[in-house]
């Protein structure tokens, strides 16, 4: 797997850990919720950086209390089908102001790239099958949003009012 992070590739400095995989002694790591509400004291003792996935069907709510000693949510998707870590990422950023890395992860599709950002995920995994060129193409397939999201992009409703307002 590749990361891709603020539009670059970049190599993944993370260690994500699985439930019963022993906590290191130092390293920025990614637990499961469970292991998160397991661990919590040990977790939240450490000096480096720690991160949560959470599987598709767990929202952020239970971790809002926590985001701001959280350095990343990983939000997975384990189908194309399933888009429900869009409206998480959307309630992170907007609703608990998470200012950390959102990172999308199993399932991400090339498609799915510029909704993605649109959302407020800044960081995905993606298959070693994409490259920079096909995720600038990707990025570049929709040039105008037609509704506000966390990306701050200028809705064309908006810039049609500009239009015309400039035009009288």
């Amino acid at each position: 797997m590749q990361l891709i992070k603020n539009d670059a590739f970049i190599t993944d400095e993370w260690t994500t850990l699985g439930d019963d995989d022993a906590l290191p002694a130092s390293g920025p790591v990614i637990v499961s919720l469970e292991r998160f509400n397991t661990d919590q004291n040990a977790l939240l003792a450490r000096k480096d950086k720690l991160g949560i996935r959470l599987k598709s069907g767990q929202e952020p709510t239970p971790i809002a209390d926590y985001l701001d000693r959280l350095d990343l949510v990983a939000l997975e998707f384990p189908t194309y089908r399933n888009g429900r870590a869009y409206s998480y990422a959307r309630m992170l950023r907007d609703r608990f102001g998470f200012k950390g890395e959102v990172r999308a992860v199993g399932g991400v599709l090339r498609d799915q790239f510029n909704y993605m950002k649109r959302v407020g995920f800044d960081a995905l995994e993606v298959g070693d099958d994409i490259t920079p060129e096909a995720y600038a193409d990707a990025l570049a397939t929709f040039t105008y949003a037609y509704q506000t999201s966390a990306d701050g992009k200028t809705p064309v409703l908006s810039l049609r009012q500009r239009l015309a307002a400039r035009a009288d």
